[in-house]
């Protein structure tokens, strides 16, 4: 990431950051909730669907079986053990689904936008095409959900050179695109305030998968992780991101050793239990000034 985007801060040699009631980690659980088309159009730089001849029935109705089944299994682990999620979501899925819909609002989940569908990348968009994805998702949501959206994550990670810039003009308040820190951070663009709120590939159920990695070796590396977070958490505040996706971690052999190991993680008291948005609000209230002062200050001296 280039340093005028995003600029360098060893995290030890920043302002403390301070969760509320002096928690130690700020925990955000991230179900990715998608809809991946049957026959997708044709994407520019990458096949959709890998596996030919079209359609692929294997690789759609893998991803189907998460919003038919899985999806409700990850709702009663969650429901039992009271968190409160923020969902990765393609706004087709509450288009095409208004079941999954009225589950999440009677949840009360945080909806950040994740784009229409999983299977319409954002590469080699112009800044048009880009913007006009952005706003239409926010609209979707304006008029299915009757609020405004926070957070904005690109499609199947695609996003371009212009996402940052893009997502602050179109209203967004953080952006889940990058991975490059512990803690929120503030992005430098042409327009508006946007920061990021720390997203995760390596507690990410389908990297697992991709990496042939079964669901008592994911957990413990979800365990491993938060033990060590969670002692660094006592002198500099950080952010934990577990990353699902229901047609995975939703299957009968998986998820029990899924609700054992947050059982774990939340018989912790130093445990904030947050959304994306929380996250991100409470650290622009003190914490992104003081970074951003810091930066300014650094960048003198060195000019």
């Amino acid at each position: 990431m280039e340093p005028d985007i995003i600029p360098y801060s060893p995290i030890n040699r920043r302002p403390q950051l301070h969760w509320p009631d002096d928690k130690r980690v700020a925990l955000w659980v991230c179900p990715n909730i998608e809809h991946y088309e049957f026959q997708p159009k044709f994407q520019r730089v990458r096949d959709p669907w890998p596996r030919s001849a079209h359609p692929d029935i294997l690789g759609y109705s893998l991803r189907d079986y998460g919003n038919r089944v899985g999806l409700w299994r990850l709702f009663e682990v969650m429901d039992d053990l009271q968190i409160r999620a923020t969902v990765s979501l393609n706004m087709a899925v509450i288009q095409h689904y208004p079941d999954i819909l009225e589950a999440m609002v009677k949840r009360d989940w945080e909806l950040m936008s994740h784009g229409i569908y999983n299977t319409r990348y954002h590469w080699d968009f112009t800044a048009q095409e880009e913007m006009a994805a952005m706003l239409e998702c926010r609209q979707i949501h304006r008029d299915l959900v009757g609020s405004e959206q926070r957070g904005w994550f690109s499609p199947a990670i695609s996003n371009t050179l212009n996402t940052f810039d893009l997502a602050a003009a179109a209203g967004y308040d953080y952006c889940c695109d990058l991975y490059h820190d512990d803690q929120p951070f503030p992005v430098t663009t042409k327009s508006g305030d946007l920061i990021t709120v720390p997203y995760t590939m390596d507690l990410n159920d389908v990297m697992a998968w991709k990496r042939g990695i079964e669901i008592d070796a994911f957990c413990q590396q979800i365990r491993d992780y938060f033990d060590t977070v969670y002692a660094e958490g006592a002198t500099q505040g950080r952010v934990m991101c577990i990353a699902l996706h229901p047609f995975w971690v939703g299957q009968p052999h998986r998820i029990r050793a899924f609700r054992r190991v947050m059982e774990y993680i939340l018989s912790h008291t130093g445990v904030w239990m947050a959304t994306a948005a929380e996250i991100a609000e409470h650290a622009r209230g003190v914490h992104i000034r003081l970074l951003q002062s810091q930066n300014e200050q650094r960048s003198a001296s060195l000019g």
